[in-house]
């Protein structure tokens, strides 16, 4: 049994101001594994007090004395690798071998990622008689979400590191276990007293605090698009920064070519990994009307092939995280047989053979259309939803056709057409067949929030720009 009942401020492990349990759900067992206290606005205030102080001096730190914390960061972060992947399976129910590869490697990839961005950052740069200086925008509220824990830790945490801001970081309290080790990580690599804080909690009792303090500059918060719009009302009467990695309903463009097949089950492969709990998955596929049979057949086979149970075996796919995920689920796959889609495989209820448990059947939705519910709501689940198309001039307008904006797909062997139809998506991030890179910015249009994470993308939302008129000659002119 877990306890996280402490908060990690101003560089130690302290009491809340007022000890306020929570009960953490194992969502593949639904028993209690641990407890973790939930913070308040005095806690925050605590934390941002501490940062604040932190500020002065972790600002004016060089390049060098950054990239010497986050190495030893990196040396901690690789000890605690299988305590994360425990944590985060126990916590979210990720199977066993997501949790230790992607869930913990990306938080890894994103480590490496802002040293080496870091190293060749430009902070200044002389134009004429005018210096361009780029400098840390201060204290900073970090809210991350349960869904990929270590993940949405790092491209936060990391590039405000880099950049020399002090910080708040408020996991969810659905899953704040990985985030705790993590601030051990922290605590072992000797980073400055203040610098990072973690404060556990939920929305109203320590986001809410967050997002409205006097004291902090900046929030980046990464959840719904529900949540992202009461946090930017919160932090409006401070006029601090605000960047918000949202919600989505990723497009998947399939072109009708000799790699129809193989695109259909890549597509049915990343839209159900981490049992579909995934902003960025590609819960719309579209495929032309013509094979909307063979891409049903293809992506029924798939579904059907993919192993849901205990999160700690070997199976691809674990419970989602909660109950209330799980009714949420359930109730938008119904909502799409009383549409009139047609259900090609999976539906309401448990798999066979798992009575405990949160787990939800991978389903494959065929011939919806983008007016249905599935097709416009997010449902954060093992759930595809198969739209056609008669061109591609049509299936760019139906992926288009959405409030959100965050990730798009293309998948073809026609490089050219795939590139064609990329530009034409409405999206922050698209992916062309299995194109991936730390270093691509990532965020969304539209509802799906604004600002950019990963890579150098990342450090720019965490720095204020300064110009310095009259600062002095050119030195080459």
């Amino acid at each position: 049994m877990r306890e996280n009942l402490q908060f990690y401020i101003g560089g130690r492990w302290v009491e809340p101001a007022e000890l306020n349990i929570r009960d953490v759900e194992n969502p593949a067992t639904e028993q209690v594994c641990g407890k973790v206290a939930l913070g308040s606005s005095a806690d925050v205030d605590a934390a941002v007090g501490a940062a604040r102080s932190a500020f002065a001096s972790w600002s004016q730190t060089s390049r060098d004395e950054r990239l010497d914390v986050l190495q030893r960061i990196l040396a901690e972060y690789q000890k605690r690798a299988d305590d994360l992947a425990a944590a985060i399976t126990e916590e979210m129910g990720a199977p066993a071998a997501l949790a230790a590869g992607p869930q913990v490697g990306l938080g890894l990839g994103h480590l490496n990622t802002a040293i080496e961005v870091l190293k060749a950052y430009v902070f200044e740069q002389q134009r004429g008689a005018t210096l361009i200086v780029k400098e840390p925008i201060g204290v900073c509220g970090l809210i991350t979400p349960w869904n990929w824990p270590m993940n949405q830790v790092a491209v936060k945490v990391f590039p405000a590191l880099a950049t020399g801001c002090t910080m708040v970081l408020k996991p969810s309290e659905i899953a704040p276990f990985s985030a705790q080790i993590f601030a051990e990580i922290l605590d072992a690599a000797a980073v400055p007293a203040g610098v990072f804080n973690l404060v556990q909690g939920d929305g109203p009792g320590v986001g809410v605090a967050l997002a409205g303090h006097p004291d902090v500059d900046m929030i980046s918060f990464t959840g719904s698009t529900r949540a992202g719009v009461e946090i930017a009302r919160n932090a409006a009467p401070t006029v601090k920064r605000v960047t918000q990695e949202l919600g989505g309903k990723g497009p998947n463009i399939i072109l009708d070519d000799s790699a129809f097949a193989a695109g259909v089950n890549a597509g049915v492969a990343n839209m159900m990994s981490n049992s579909g709990q995934s902003c960025s998955a590609p819960t719309r596929m579209l495929v032309p009307n013509a094979r909307m049979a063979e891409a049903a057949e293809i992506a029924r086979d798939a579904a059907e092939k993919l192993t849901v149970g205990d999160p700690t075996t070997d199976v691809a796919l674990g419970p989602v995280v909660s109950g209330a995920q799980f009714d949420k689920i359930q109730s938008l796959i119904q909502k799409g047989i009383d549409e009139g889609a047609t259900l090609v495989t999976g539906g309401t209820g448990r798999p066979d053979g798992l009575e405990i448990g949160y787990y939800v059947k991978p389903t494959v939705f065929a011939n919806v259309t983008n007016d249905m519910t599935i097709a416009r709501e997010e449902i954060f689940g093992p759930v595809l939803s198969i739209l056609g198309y008669d061109n591609l001039d049509q299936a760019v307008e139906i992926a288009n056709d959405t409030d959100y904006g965050l990730a798009g797909y293309v998948a073809g062997n026609d490089l050219e057409e795939a590139r064609a139809v990329a530009r034409r998506l409405r999206s922050g991030w698209v992916v062309i067949n299995d194109g991936f890179d730390f270093s691509a910015g990532f965020g969304g249009y539209k509802k799906s929030g604004n600002g950019r994470e990963w890579g150098e993308f990342g450090f720019e939302e965490y720095l204020e720009t300064k110009a310095i008129l009259g600062f002095g000659p050119d030195p080459a002119g």
